[in-house]
């Protein structure tokens, strides 16, 4: 079982961003039969990367009309802070969308997509559109995935209606070929963010099936954000997701929520979960503000994350305890919506004024968007003594110091909190909200 750790260490990092993209309004390679002013580009904000040898591809779901493609590409080559076209990925024929024409063997709404080790992309599309003002259910939800040596499809998977519900929504995956094998063998682990849980799908059997706890449910009391100075009410439950295949361990965090948490993989994979089966889901660690991405250095156990009022990029190492902020800037860091951590040891991140498009102030005058690129140092740096007191947050990472109070529980460093909390979990009872469909 996972330990739950009590953060007593830390490191000031001093790495820069380096940017590679960036992006007032995102601008395609439209065919002839798009009509430009049909688009909205104020409506068209990016929300996952994936990193491959040759491009990089950027998701961007259909919160709103006027999106061109929800799915693109670029080179990954690109001249440094260039604004390079995106091409619709495969090509146009999968984005009927924008035209209305709604095939449900295309994409119409991406959040994010994975490379497995076979070369393939698995590209998750939630079937949804105008997520944000409008919901709509277009097609079910599936997962495509795609040969990157030939850009053609080569398995689709459809889930059953017993694990999508009417709200959901889903929006992140892992793909875990470390349990029964690699490519079409490999276990899948899909966030669904409005009807909050996760889904497993088995690569062998093609079976899917629904977990579901408290932990992956947004709370009121953390839907406020506040980013650069400016507030704005989001309501969403699980996104983040990483995976330690060492540990057999899956990591997740809802957006609104100051807690990461942890669940083993041996769970997850062992079939629909018994009528009031108590999960072995632990609490990672409490942040001192809301984040939605999650990602893990396979090599050494580092988890990275973004929490938005610092505005930042951090890390922690599971085994060392150790935690650095790698990145702090109020201007180019705003929102991170996804992190990927790479074999070469890069971390790629992706960024926009996300607050700004969904509050519709966004202007085409200032950068809006952008893709970064940072290498962190392996975590071979010795431990630090605790300078701050208890209670305190770490100013450094934004996590709490969990040590020696008396008002956590002392198996879970949560705080006890009034009855109106789950008391195995510190996660608010949260029946009957209203969700926003990011």
């Amino acid at each position: 079982m996972l330990k739950i750790l009590l953060f007593t260490s830390l490191v000031i990092g001093s790495l820069s961003l380096e940017l590679l993209n960036q992006w007032s309004f995102l601008e395609f390679d439209l065919p002839r039969d798009i009509n430009p002013n049909d688009l909205r580009p104020e409506n068209a904000v990016f929300t996952g990367l994936e990193v491959t040898d040759d491009r990089l591809f950027i998701s961007i779901p259909r919160l709103r009309p006027g999106v061109a493609a929800t799915l693109t590409s670029i080179p990954r080559n690109t001249p440094r802070g260039a604004s390079p076209v995106l091409q619709a990925y495969p090509d146009w024929s999968a984005h009927g969308a924008v035209r209305g024409q709604y095939n449900c063997s295309g994409l119409i709404s991406v959040y994010r997509s994975r490379t497995d080790s076979c070369n393939r992309l698995w590209v998750l599309d939630a079937g949804t559109i105008d997520s944000i003002d409008n919901f709509r259910r277009i097609c079910p939800p599936k997962i495509l995935i795609y040969d990157l040596r030939t850009d053609q499809v080569v398995r689709s998977i459809f889930f059953p209606l017993d694990v999508v519900r009417p709200a959901s929504v889903f929006t992140n995956l892992i793909i875990d070929e470390n349990v029964q094998g690699k490519c079409d063998s490999a276990f899948v682990y899909i966030s669904d963010t409005i009807a909050p849980g996760l889904v497993v799908y088995d690569g062998i059997s093609g079976r899917s099936w629904r977990i579901s706890d408290p932990t992956m449910y947004p709370n009121p009391d953390y839907s406020a954000l506040n980013i650069a100075g400016e507030s704005f009410s989001f309501m969403d439950g699980v996104i983040g997701l990483a995976h330690s295949p060492k540990l057999a361990t899956v990591f997740y965090q809802p957006v609104a929520s100051d807690r990461i948490f942890s669940i083993p993989t041996s769970t997850l994979t062992k079939g629909p979960p018994g009528e009031f089966e108590e999960l072995p889901i632990s609490v990672a660690g409490r942040k001192s503000s809301q984040g939605l991405p999650l990602a893990m250095n396979q090599d050494d156990n580092t988890l990275y994350f973004s929490p938005f009022s610092e505005t930042s990029v951090a890390s922690w190492n599971i085994e060392s305890n150790q935690q650095e902020i790698l990145a702090n800037d109020p201007t180019n860091l705003q929102f991170v919506a996804d992190l990927r951590w790479k074999k070469d040891g890069d971390l790629y991140v992706i960024s926009s004024r996300f607050h700004k498009f969904f509050k519709r102030t966004v202007t085409p005058n200032e950068i809006n968007m952008r893709i970064f690129k940072l290498t962190p140092k392996r975590n071979n740096l010795p431990n630090l003594p605790n300078s701050i007191n208890d209670n305190n947050y770490y100013s450094q990472t934004g996590i709490r110091n969990l040590n020696n109070n008396n008002n956590y529980y002392p198996q879970t460093g949560l705080r006890n909190l009034n009855n109106n909390y789950f008391p195995e979990t510190g996660v608010p009872n949260l029946n009957n909200n209203q969700y926003y469909y990011y």
